[in-house]
């Protein structure tokens, strides 16, 4: 193992590479919350730096990590990474962009507070949006196959996990069977997300740190009304037999492994509830 600061450009020589040769890059940087100034610093210089030290490393071909959520940008960190995807399809190397939808991690946080009695929340009615998660091991393997696959060369990659796209409201469905209780929701109105948004970014204009509490809330939104699938450019819709799918774990066989003790789930900065 290497450790380095990816911000860095000559830690990424001396801790990095420390002058040797390499044939290919899998690039994984991400933000830790999608904040602006943590966004264009990481998923797009970080990456964009890495690419430049890979090319004089002799690196002909790079594997980025992205996300399905670019297709429609309307935060920061969307819109810095389809500026280092921009990068990277005219760097003169071969590419391959995979746009993931959502993790398993990313769709877990309620585990605990339903197994306390809680109800599982959602908003809207809980069927306003939909994805294909996917593990990070099935994930892992997608990424390692764009090294050998031409196919999957010089493309930009949309994918899922397998089985049909679900929704909140299945997912907790699905979870309160586990349990073996009937399930219980409780309603997250949109509105108050726009309310929470709308005042944030009022204050915001007055105190640096509150605009991105709002950037935040905006990301949080954004989650609770657009699905994690293929949006189909002619109709503006999300299509879920367009998002393509990869693996065998599905998220509620990962849903099993947490309520019978087998996994334990870490999430950090990916928690939401």
């Amino acid at each position: 193992m290497r450790l380095g600061e990816v911000r860095d450009p000559a830690s990424l020589q001396t801790d990095g590479l420390r002058g040797e040769r390499f044939d290919a890059l899998v690039s994984c940087l991400a933000s830790r919350t999608g904040a602006p100034r943590d966004a264009w610093e990481i998923d797009y210089q970080a990456n964009v730096q890495t690419f430049e030290a890979a090319r004089h490393a002799g690196v002909s071909h790079i594997v980025l990590l992205s996300a399905i959520c670019v297709q429609k940008p309307l935060l920061a960190f969307q819109h810095a990474k389809l500026a280092c995807e921009k990068a990277l399809m005219e760097s003169g190397m071969a590419y391959s962009i995979v746009r993931a939808t959502a993790f398993f991690k990313s769709l877990s946080g309620q585990v605990e507070r339903v197994k306390r009695g809680k109800p599982f929340l959602v908003f809207g009615n809980g069927l306003l949006t939909a994805c294909k998660p996917i593990s990070d091991t099935d994930l892992a393997d997608y990424l390692c196959n764009c090294l050998d696959a031409e196919e999957l060369r010089n493309r930009v990659l949309p994918i899922g996990g397998p089985g049909d796209a679900i929704t909140p409201r299945e997912q907790g469905e699905r979870l309160f069977a586990l349990l073996g209780r009937p399930p219980r929701f409780r309603q997250v109105p949109v509105a108050l997300l726009d309310g929470i948004v709308g005042v944030l970014d009022r204050v915001g204009r007055i105190v640096p740190a509150i605009a991105v509490k709002a950037e935040l809330a905006r990301i949080g939104r954004y989650y609770a009304t657009e699905s994690m699938l293929v949006l189909n450019p002619l109709t503006g819709r999300y299509d879920s037999a367009a998002t393509p799918s990869t693996g065998t774990q599905t998220l509620f066989d990962y849903y099993a492994s947490l309520v019978g003790g087998v996994s334990t789930l870490e999430r950090s900065d990916h928690s939401v509830f």
